[in-house]
């Protein structure tokens, strides 16, 4: 009985190893994903919510406001300011920050059609994300597509 379990541990399994195909598609495939993830990305932060459009003036007030707040404030609201403060702060500097959507429109349109194909996307899962019907004609994504 030693001697089959012997047999048995001696027997290795052979090394798998990818083909040089098999790692550029994976590859491809990580590209092609950050490149459409950036785009929708950039797509969902430009909505901006409903609504009066905020801009970096009013949100300057709004801080001013907070500042002069705070001098009188209890600390229980005071609290509630500065955190209002912080979140003002990173809104405004959201704003400030512009993305380059035409770079990255240009990068989505080279890359969609395979990335909609491999991952059976079809043309309305797009528009419903607000991807626009001009930029996925350019990437040649059409209705009739899945």
């Amino acid at each position: 009985m030693a001697t089959v379990t012997k047999k048995a541990a001696a027997k290795k399994p052979a090394k798998r190893t990818m083909t040089a195909d098999h790692k550029a598609k994976l590859a491809q495939g990580r590209n092609e994903s950050r490149v459409v993830s950036r785009y929708l990305d950039a797509l969902a932060a430009g909505k901006g919510k409903r609504g009066r459009k905020r801009t970096p003036e009013s949100i300057n007030m709004q801080i001013t406001r907070i500042d002069k707040d705070l001098a009188e404030a209890s600390p229980i609201r005071r609290l509630e300011l500065v955190q209002r403060r912080f979140d003002l702060v990173a809104e405004r500097d959201r704003l400030a920050t512009r993305v380059d959507l035409e770079g990255l429109e240009k990068e989505f349109v080279k890359v969609a059609k395979s990335y909609a194909q491999r991952n059976a996307i079809g043309y309305s899962a797009f528009r419903e994300l607000g991807v626009s019907a001009e930029l996925l004609k350019r990437a040649g994504i059409s209705r009739a597509a899945h």
